[in-house]
Order: structure tokens, then C-alpha cells, then sequence
């Protein structure tokens, strides 16, 4: 922007106009080219959960769609309603970190740019996808009993995986 009496400066010097056109639309392509690395950088972006049992493993990209399902040897033993019930429960846990993670790429590759329009993505991302707090989930009819406080339990699984497809951008 200008200040009052520079717009008359310029209009003085069109040699100083020019260099300042210059600047802006030098600014804008550096903005361009950042906003398209985020981009790029969310599109390869992978979530994966897992049951705590490990029965179903499920990763999501960063719209949240589903990009892989795997199934470990416990699931054979599930009823299809608790398989079902799993993968959901799993699919949605996995899709909880899309907002984190794809703020994390905005922040590594904006910086402090564009709070408003960061803050409005997030949000929107985080009502689509929202945290979910840790909950026991309920043992199937044939589970055996859950063991004690005193045993150990392996936290579910949640990583980034490479790209495995194109187009998977929430943007």
C-alpha cells in the first residue's frame, strides 16, 4: 500500500513505479510458490492408526481418505458388525491428526503468513476431523478378559508414511 503522498511520488517518477510493480509482483510469485509447497507438502501427507489390538490398521491421506486397510491375524476372529465397528473407530483416529499435521506443514513452510487464512483451514479441517479423546474400547463378545492395570499396553500406532498417491489435498 501506499502512504498519502506517495502515490504522487510515483507519479512523478515512473522509474520508481515501475520497480515497485516490480516488487509486488515478485512478493505475490514468492507467496504463490510457498502456498504451492504447502500444498504439495499436505498432499503427501499419511496418517495411520491401528486397533489397540492390532486386529485392523488404517491410514488416511490428508482429506481424509481412506488410503490403506490392513488387517492382522485377530481380525479373522471378529464378527463382521466388531470388524466393522473397528475399522471405523481405527479410520477416525487416524483422520484426528489430519489438523495437526497439516498446520505443522503450513507453519514449516509460511511462517507467521496469513494467520486468518491458516486459522480459517485449521478449523475447518478440526470440525471435519476432530481430536478424539482416549476411550476403552469395548471388548467383543469372544474377547478374553482385559488384562490388569498392572499389564502393559502397547500405545496404538499413528506415524506419516510417503506418498502413495496424487490428489490428496484438503485444500
Amino acid at each position: 500500500m501506499t502512504r498519502p503522498n506517495e502515490l504522487g511520488d510515483l507519479i512523478r517518477d515512473p522509474d520508481e513505479a515501475e520497480r515497485k510493480l516490480d516488487q509486488w509482483a515478485q512478493g505475490l510469485e514468492n507467496k504463490a510458490q510457498r502456498y504451492a509447497a504447502a500444498q504439495e507438502r499436505t498432499e503427501q501427507l499419511r496418517l495411520s492408526a491401528s486397533s489397540s489390538d492390532g486386529a485392523v490398521k488404517v491410514t488416511v491421506g490428508a482429506d481424509g481418505g481412506v488410503t490403506g486397510l490392513e488387517f492382522g491375524n485377530k481380525a479373522r476372529t471378529y464378527p463382521l458388525e466388531e470388524l466393522s465397528r473397528q475399522i471405523l473407530a481405527t479410520m477416525h483416529q487416524a483422520q484426528a491428526g489430519i489438523a495437526g499435521q497439516v498446520a505443522e506443514v503450513m507453519q514449516e513452510t509460511l511462517g507467521d503468513e496469513d494467520q486468518e487464512t491458516r486459522s480459517l483451514m485449521i478449523g475447518t479441517l478440526r470440525s471435519r476431523f476432530p481430536e478424539i479423546e482416549e476411550e476403552e474400547e469395548p471388548p467383543p463378545d469372544d474377547a478374553p478378559p482385559a488384562p490388569s492395570a498392572d499389564t502393559p499396553q502397547a500405545p496404538r500406532e499413528k506415524r506419516h508414511e510417503a506418498p502413495e498417491d496424487e490428489g490428496n489435498s484438503p485444500w
